[in-house]
């Protein structure tokens, strides 16, 4: 009798657990399709917006304009060669002469500057943050990090024009530059070094302050100095964190265009290397040109 009970009481359980088992089957399966349908919805948008981008930037090289009485598209050669950004209409080929590539190379140019100074000092700061400054200071050095994130553009713009513009001038005439009071390649860089430099010291910190500790320890059993296990150690556990660090504040300074516009002036030819000359990028262009969007 006992051993029949045990037979059935063991008989409930294993029904038991493959009803579980099958209830679980049956919401890992809904929980699955929901994901995918997630999945697919956010792919299908993506894709979408990209065709739509795709198709809204292409139309005008194959569209017919008239101004003045004069036809024609945009010749789309000169449009990724050009050195002008309005050259007008070439009654030769019958196009309309828009050129861009100056204002790539320009952003590019420009971007690199401000990565020349914002790299190095957000790495050290960073550094200093998470391994040297007593916790007070620390905190106290994080938390205005945190707050110059948070800072608009047109702010990083109007203080570009009030300090760094004057400066820049001072620093041009002492040098023997000419510079167009101040509004120049170097100003764009320095404003753009410095929106960057919140984004760069805030993940840069996280993955510093995330070394293993072991490795810390080990090195300084091993004789090495604080310096040492700093830049050889820390450094290099945590350089996918910084690289990561430093992606984020360089994207953000390439899509920059309000304080950009500000302090860098806006020429509309040529190419600039000379950093007390002012520079237009793509950005700052397709901003003050935003008129030109609106139908009609």
């Amino acid at each position: 009798m006992v051993n029949q009970e045990t037979i059935n009481v063991q008989q409930t359980i294993q029904e038991n657990d493959i009803k579980r088992a099958e209830r679980w089957k049956k919401a890992d399966k809904i929980v699955r399709f929901f994901f995918l349908a997630i999945t697919c919805i956010c792919s299908s948008v993506i894709i979408v917006v990209t065709i739509f981008i795709a198709f809204k930037g292409l139309l005008p090289f194959f569209k017919t304009y008239t101004e003045n009485g004069q036809s024609g598209h945009i010749n789309a050669l000169f449009f990724f060669s050009g050195l002008r950004f309005n050259n007008g209409y070439d009654p030769v080929t019958g196009t309309y002469l828009y050129g861009v590539m100056y204002l790539a190379f320009n952003t590019i140019y420009l971007n690199l500057f401000a990565a020349i100074i914002s790299i190095p000092t957000a790495v050290l700061t960073s550094l200093f943050i998470a391994r040297t400054a007593p916790k007070v200071l620390s905190k106290g050095i994080q938390t205005g990090v945190d707050l110059l994130a948070s800072i608009p553009s047109v702010i990083y713009g109007i203080f570009g024009v009030g300090i760094i513009i004057p400066a820049i001038k001072v620093i041009a005439r002492s040098l023997g530059f000419s510079s167009a009071s101040g509004v120049s390649l170097l100003s764009g860089a320095i404003i753009l070094a410095l929106m960057s430099l919140p984004t760069m010291i805030s993940v840069s910190v996280t993955a510093l302050k995330s070394v293993d500790k072991s490795l810390i320890n080990g090195s300084l059993a091993l004789g090495a100095s604080k310096a040492q296990t700093d830049f050889k150690i820390c450094l290099k556990a945590a350089k996918s964190g910084i690289f990561a660090g430093i992606i984020l504040g360089l994207g953000r300074a390439l899509g920059e265009a309000t304080a950009i516009s500000m302090v860098c002036g806006s020429p509309t030819y040529g190419i600039t290397l000379n950093p007390f000359d002012p520079i237009m990028t793509l950005t700052s262009q397709m901003m003050l040109s935003i008129g030109e969007a609106v139908p009609n």
